[in-house]
């Protein structure tokens, strides 16, 4: 090869190298090989261009300095590329350095959120303030994702708040606290918090409060004991006019903020009616193998008090490999902590279609007669468990055009009160119905389990509700390996935890012990193979 055809050569690879390099700021290509597709872009994500008429602006606030601090930041920050590239052009990514443009002032406003990070430069120790926010621009509205420091529910924030922005639609949810001895600022706190942060706008109503027939999402929080017929007549009246409702209600109540004492709930209609939309809650407890546990404070052999811990089977915690596969929101569902579940029943009437949605392992089993919740009878607890043991249901999912409770009955009158309740309109219209059989599991009890499925599954429940049956799979998409609960069945548990020990303190040492002995003999071997051709 002549010195003229190096040159040239050389001149050629560096221009490809040079086109490589501009051309990679326009095409992304991201090999996933984890089991669930966790850092794939979901294909309702990829077809959102279809739907934009004007350009979607997503302009990252990101420090520089908090990408030499973390990883994470510029994984945020390629994402972000990957979700614009898949647009055809119809979304714009922007990045911006709040401190090094002078943003941020205008970046505060926006409600993008500062955050003090300690840092340790030359021995000293200083707080640094940082930014990680999205704003998300079309026409003149936003949507502002305040600090970012999460890929898992990215997406989700994105597509859902992108879809709201270029529909015109506000996503709204309104929640109805049913329970009498139960306060919405003080029982709901992290469910309040979770919508508010997914974009929605929580409005809170009274029982028998005239529920608007353009509300997306009513969640029905207990009220089986307190609500009556004026209150029940708004729901179902809503129902009947296309409302879409998440009942969680329970066959049993549990003193949780007492003695634990139980006893069967006093319906005065509200079970009757969910029942007869097809979805009967039983008057009984569902215990299961796959049992959380409980820290509870009992007195010791001394008289001193002693904290326990005990596996608990009142409390469930619901594997996402027991959820149906075929509905929506049980291929996204990544499991939920449940609290003195109540079984479910199915029984939808004609036109109304009933699936579960997620149920007990087969280990299951039932109190139906005396229902024994305290720690301290543990032995007691498996007391019906010959004779009630199988797989339970624990939430359903019931669609289609549900007929009226109040069907040929009259009006509910108030007392008191010249206010006449509104007629039904016309036919039913075609509504979606949640039915689960627990009121703790939306509660503050998600504190002592760390329950944050449960928030992910009520958000998912909503968008179902809402028909974007396309979204509620990318919510919560599995990136990690998971709690540890993934074997419920204690024996099977043990097996696997024995034969994990065998192999690492046993089979893996002698592995290593016999391959190095091979290898020596073998080295060995070969050496006095060649003395001998030597000689």
């Amino acid at each position: 090869m002549t010195r003229r055809q190096e040159r040239i050569i050389t001149l050629l690879s560096l221009i490809v190298l040079v086109l490589g390099t501009a051309l990679s700021r326009r095409l992304w290509f991201r090999l996933d090989l984890t089991k669930n597709k966790a850092y794939t872009i979901s294909p309702v994500s990829r077809e959102l261009y279809k739907e934009i008429t004007d350009e979607v602006r997503i302009v990252y606030y990101l420090s520089e300095k908090l990408t030499r601090l973390h990883p994470l930041p510029a994984e945020i920050r390629d994402f972000l590329r990957e979700y614009a590239a898949y647009s055809r052009g119809r979304i714009r990514f922007i990045l911006r350095d709040p401190l090094k443009a002078g943003l941020v002032q205008q970046a505060e406003q926006l409600g993008i959120l500062p955050r003090q990070i300690q840092t340790l430069e030359r021995d000293e120790a200083n707080f640094t303030t940082v930014y990680s926010g999205i704003v998300i621009e079309y026409l003149d509205k936003i949507e502002v994702l305040p600090f970012v420091f999460s890929q898992d529910t990215l997406e989700y924030d994105l597509t859902s708040r992108i879809r709201s922005l270029i529909r015109e639609e506000e996503r709204e949810a309104a929640f109805i606290v049913g329970d009498s001895y139960r306060q919405w600022e003080r029982d709901y706190e992290f469910l309040n918090q979770a919508f508010l942060r997914s974009g929605f706008r929580v409005t809170l109503l009274e029982a028998g409060e005239e529920i608007p027939d353009t509300l997306k999402v009513l969640f029905v929080l207990g009220g089986a004991e307190d609500l009556d017929e004026w209150a029940l007549y708004r729901i179902d009246r809503y129902i009947h006019n296309g409302g879409r409702v998440f009942f969680a209600l329970e066959g049993v109540f549990v003193n949780s903020q007492g003695d634990l004492a139980s006893r069967v709930i006093f319906d005065k209609g509200l079970l009757s009616m969910v029942s007869f939309y097809g979805a009967t809650i039983q008057p009984a407890l569902v215990l299961d193998q796959s049992a959380l546990t409980l820290q509870y404070q009992t007195t010791g052999p001394s008289g001193a008090p002693q904290l326990r811990l005990l596996r608990y089977p009142h409390w469930i915690g619901v594997s996402g490999e027991n959820a149906s596969r075929d509905h929506p929101l049980g291929a996204g569902f990544a499991g939920a902590d449940l609290f003195w579940p109540s079984p479910i029943e199915l029984n939808p009437p004609e036109q109304v279609r009933g699936e579960p949605l997620f149920f007990t392992t087969p280990g299951a089993w039932l109190m139906t007669e005396e229902f024994i919740t305290s720690p301290e009878n543990s032995e007691l607890f498996d007391r019906e468990g010959p004779d009630t043991r199988g797989t339970r249901v624990l939430a359903a999912a019931l669609s289609g055009k549900f007929p009226s409770w109040f069907e040929g009955l009259p009006k509910p009158v108030q007392e008191d009160s010249p206010e006449e309740l509104p007629d039904r309109t016309g036919d039913p219209r075609e509504s979606r119905i949640i039915v689960i059989g627990d009121t703790d599991f939306a509660s503050l009890f998600m504190a002592y389990t760390q329950a944050e499925r449960n928030l992910d599954f009520l958000l998912q429940a909503a968008d179902w509700l809402n028909n974007d049956d396309d979204i509620v799979g990318i919510r919560n998409r599995p990136r990690g390996t998971g709690r540890l609960d993934r074997i419920p069945d204690p024996e099977k548990r043990e097996r696997a935890m024995a034969f994990s020990r065998i192999l690492n303190t046993v089979i893996v040492p002698l592995g290593l012990t016999f391959g190095g002995i091979l290898f020596l003999r073998r080295r060995g071997a070969e050496a006095k193979r060649r003395d001998a051709g030597a000689l």
